[in-house]
């Protein structure tokens, strides 16, 4: 185990490094470094299951190695995760929205992009949006613009606007791959007094490949507390397997992991249910993405990106997660106010610094890598 744990000093000492890495699987690194069978079925797999939604075999070593430092490894305290006491849409997105709103902005639903105008500069100075409620096209003027959507919308986007067809980087995002998910949530007849308010359901569907988790939501959020009996929300990950199956027999799938998982689960019944779908929802970091993934500013002067997976983000929050989506936005916000110059820069709070011996771990490590070129020598590492 002790090599594996070395990688984490290791992987992004340079960018030829982190290439290297993110070239190769998590599953090859885990059998290059002599994983034992127990930590990779127990603890690796699992957890990368339902930390990047993907076997290890298919999964970036490099992007494995971040998403495992940002969530577990960096600080003794990343670890204890802190729940939302209700719904992101209610405690997040709805107050962000009023908050556009009273400062003049405005937030329009049900637009689909079908194409930009550039001037003779090459910036976009309109947008094209069908309106979907009444079948008219809409144009927008823009100063700026920012792309805060995911791999699939974007593809989508570049197949149907020949501006962004014809840029290189944006062309490269055809490669790059996403993940299907299954949400659902279920509510009890009774409450059950679960061991913990949120666990992982590993190993549940071997063929399928596919990763879950539970929440207990009477034990999270505040308007389930005094409910009569446990409301469940359950989420499949690479779920591409399971989504040919009826609403029915994932909810009856959902309940038999639970009651493996806390047998008090047996002597309830399910009286209500609901089976969310969303094919090619999520960013899957496979083995040589890192190459197809853009950064944020674009070869489009005034259009930016946000999202988890774009690269070049200097900060700490890493792989697939709401925490870098939301700094790339900001940051995002911030090459738009610099590009036009006006507005005001958003704060961003880094993540904490490395622990002093993990810091003094990775200047040895790439000391070492310095002198070892310089001889000509191979690395002990990649």
């Amino acid at each position: 185990m002790l090599p594996f744990l070395a990688t984490f000093l290791d992987f992004d000492s340079s960018e030829e490094t982190y290439q290297k890495y993110d070239r190769m699987s998590a599953y090859e690194l885990f059998k290059m470094c002599g994983v034992s069978t127990a930590a990779y079925e127990e603890f690796l797999k699992p957890t990368l299951l339902v930390g990047l939604f993907a076997p290890p075999e298919q999964i970036s070593a490099a992007s494995m190695l971040e998403t495992l430092y940002f969530y577990a490894i960096a600080h003794q305290n990343d670890f204890d995760v802190c729940w939302c006491k209700g719904t992101i849409a209610e405690r997040i997105f709805q107050p962000l929205i009023q908050r556009i709103e009273g400062a003049g902005g405005k937030v329009v639903g049900n637009r689909l992009v079908t194409g930009l105008a550039t001037n003779d500069a090459g910036d976009v100075t309109q947008v094209t949006a069908l309106d979907r409620e009444t079948g008219m096209e809409v144009t927008y003027s823009a100063d700026a613009i920012v792309f805060a959507i995911g791999i699939t919308g974007m593809q989508k986007l570049v197949t149907s606007v020949p501006a962004l067809a014809a840029a290189p980087e944006f062309r490269a995002v055809m490669n790059l791959k996403s993940i299907d998910v299954i949400a659902t949530r279920l509510w009890l007849d009774k409450k059950v007094q679960t061991k913990y308010p949120a666990n992982v359901l590993s190993g549940f569907e071997p063929q399928a490949q596919a990763g879950a988790t539970y929440f207990h939501l009477n034990d999270l959020q505040d308007e389930y507390a005094d409910a009569e009996g446990s409301v469940i929300t359950a989420d499949f990950y690479n779920a591409s397997a399971l989504m040919p199956l009826s609403d029915e027999a994932v909810v009856a799938r959902i309940k038999r992991h639970l009651e493996t998982c806390e047998p008090q689960f047996a002597s309830t019944r399910v009286v209500d249910s609901a089976v969310l779908r969303f094919p090619k929802a999520v960013t899957h970091f496979s083995p040589g993405s890192y190459a197809s993934r853009p950064y944020q500013s674009t070869s489009i002067p005034n259009v930016f990106l946000a999202g988890d997976w774009v690269k070049g983000v200097p900060h700490g929050a890493n792989g697939l997660s709401q925490e870098r989506a939301y700094v790339t936005g900001l940051m995002a916000a911030n090459l738009v106010v610099s590009r036009l110059g006006q507005g005001e820069q958003a704060s961003i709070l880094d993540t904490e610094e490395d622990e002093p011996h993990v810091a003094a771990g990775k200047q040895v490590i790439r000391t070492a890598r310095e002198t070892l070129d310089t001889l000509g020598l191979r690395s002990p590492f990649l």
